[in-house]
């Protein structure tokens, strides 16, 4: 019997927390993985998440060549959830303005 998995998806953008936010999502019963910031949309949604999560960095979304995750990641309807880099690249991707503080 083919028993389903529901999972969470972290995409890594480098921060040194990213394997924090797994064991914590693990511990609420949650299966995560961690996988490569620029995935392909089509990979990534071929694996079924039932959420993202965009970890935090050391880039700045203000820079020329920022770290990007394919886009089609925030057309799928899946529940998306950004910290600190991952925040502000999801706030500039739809629309919203980042400045620095």
């Amino acid at each position: 019997m083919n028993k389903r998995r529901d999972w969470i998806a972290i995409l890594d953008f480098g921060s040194q927390y990213t394997r924090l936010i797994a064991r914590r999502v693990r511990e609420c019963g949650v299966y995560s993985e961690i996988l490569p910031y620029n995935i392909d949309s089509r990979k990534l949604l071929s694996k079924k998440p039932q959420a993202v999560i965009l970890s935090g960095g050391p880039a700045s979304v203000a820079a020329r060549r920022s770290p990007m995750c394919d886009r089609d990641i925030f057309r799928s309807g899946l529940p998306v959830l950004g910290i600190c880099y991952g925040a502000q690249l999801m706030a500039g991707v739809l629309g919203g303005k980042v400045a620095r503080a």
